[in-house]
């Protein structure tokens, strides 16, 4: 993650929780990190030093419209700054920011089939136990691992994939 998003992040939640709209803005940021990710024009366009700065602004203020004061206050800064290319950066650490700040997470498990509510719940016990932090839950389906799960909290990854465990097996009977 870039040091400057993660700088913009930092005061942006500073003065979120100062004027106890903390929430509010995760909520913000959590739908421009989901906008940008959507949508390729909107990612292309912010990162364009072709479009104007005035151009820039008039979209996103419009795509959000009812964003917070502090939401509209980071993007009129990016832009003043010419910084606007960060954006998605900023948010993604003004969110994991928040998460480290309510001692949450988000533990991503990946399954060859969709997690069933009874495994979510297995999966959010062992988060709690390994990490002792509260976790939310993101479900990616990757056919491609066949069976089992890859579980990756913040910086720690478990796999017990089946096509992990082939693989290894594959190196083993190679290497004799």
């Amino acid at each position: 993650m870039n040091r400057a998003a993660i700088r913009y992040a930092k005061a942006v939640l500073s003065l979120a929780r100062d004027q106890k709209a903390e929430e509010a803005v995760n909520n913000d940021m959590k739908s421009i990190v989901n906008a940008i990710a959507q949508s390729k024009e909107l990612h292309q366009m912010l990162q364009s030093p072709v479009v104007r700065s005035s151009e820039k602004k008039a979209v996103l203020s419009s795509v959000f419209a009812t964003a917070n004061s502090n939401t509209t206050n980071l993007i009129d800064t990016l832009i003043s700054n010419k910084r606007l290319a960060l954006l998605n950066d900023v948010a993604t650490s003004y969110t994991h920011l928040y998460d480290e700040l309510r001692g949450s997470q988000l533990a991503k498990v990946t399954t060859a089939v969709p997690l069933t509510d009874e495994l979510k719940t297995k999966v959010l016990a062992k988060v709690k136990e390994l990490t002792g932090k509260e976790a939310q839950v993101e479900n990616i389906i990757d056919e491609s691992i066949l069976g089992g799960f890859i579980l990756r909290v913040g910086d720690k990854q478990y796999n017990a994939s089946i096509a992990n465990k082939l693989n290894k097996l594959k190196r083993e009977f190679t290497l004799n």
